[in-house]
């Protein structure tokens, strides 16, 4: 191997190793993907990762003008089709070879911006957060599922803003006391957070279930080879949702919940006898 086919081997890689160590319980969803689809999807988490951390993370830097270096590499590296960032290179291949639209990269990075400045949210915020940091996070991840067939692509598209949908309202729970306490963040509308009580909690928590329920719809309409690896990540974040809607309201405002590794492989282990028996 040598030249670019080197380089982009390498590239992908970085995506990779980006995604085992930021998320294992992404990373074990997508091996259950058909080989096929793993690259390319490591590839969208790694951009992903990456733009989040800049808002999240780099709190010593100017954010700022990180995320706008990070935009204006990440469009140069989709026109020229290479980039001397590996997390770029792997991710402008996916976008060029799946026809990946630029609004859904450019919603993404608008809800990136909006963590810089925004500390709460109205609903229209809400759901303008959701739609970038999300909802069309599924949808990139769909146009590669898909292969090209746009027909699949515009009947399940609701679908998979759902489910994206369903995903980051249960990090918000997850997250509350880290996005509260440590970043000064509210994302759930209208929720005064010093008064956060189960009413509350389980409003939320039946927007979560409907929105689940309309995801769960499209996984079976998936292809084959995407199903099962998008039907693993459903059961993870359903069993954390389970978990969250047991515990106290007061509770989850101070501690992250968490699933422990080996109940993870148990949860992967089950979901594939189930679907090896077609019963999803």
């Amino acid at each position: 191997m040598a030249g670019k086919n080197l380089f982009d081997e390498v590239s992908v890689r970085c995506s990779k190793m980006t995604t085992r160590s930021y998320s294992t319980s992404f990373s074990m969803g997508i091996r259950f993907l058909n080989s096929r689809f793993r690259n390319p999807i490591y590839a969208v988490y790694g951009f992903v990762r990456f733009a989040d951390e800049i808002v999240d993370t780099f709190h010593e830097y100017d954010k700022e003008h990180l995320l706008q270096k990070f935009r204006k590499d990440t469009y140069e590296a989709i026109e020229d089709k290479i980039s001397l960032n590996p997390i770029l290179n792997a991710f402008q291949e996916v976008v060029n070879k799946y026809r990946i639209p630029m609004h859904l990269i450019d919603t993404f990075l608008d809800s990136m911006e909006m963590d810089l400045n925004k500390n709460s949210y109205d609903q229209h915020g809400y759901e303008k957060y959701i739609l970038g940091s999300a909802e069309v996070v599924g949808c990139m991840c769909l146009r590669v599922f898909v292969e090209g067939n746009d027909a699949l692509y515009n009947k399940l598209e609701p679908f998979a803003m759902k489910l994206g949908s369903a995903f980051q309202k249960i990090n918000f729970l997850r997250d509350i006391n880290e996005d509260v306490n440590a970043l000064g963040r509210i994302y759930f509308p209208g929720v005064d957070m010093s008064q956060f009580n189960e009413a509350t909690k389980k409003q939320i928590e039946k927007d979560i279930e409907k929105d689940f329920h309309e995801g769960y719809t499209g996984i079976l309409q998936l292809p084959k080879d995407a199903r099962f690896g998008v039907y693993v990540a459903y059961v993870y974040y359903y069993r954390l949702f389970t978990k969250i809607k047991s515990l106290p309201a007061n509770k989850i405002m101070n501690e992250r919940v968490r699933i422990p590794n080996g109940k993870k492989y148990s949860l992967f282990l089950s979901s594939f006898v189930r679907h090896s028996f077609n019963l999803i």
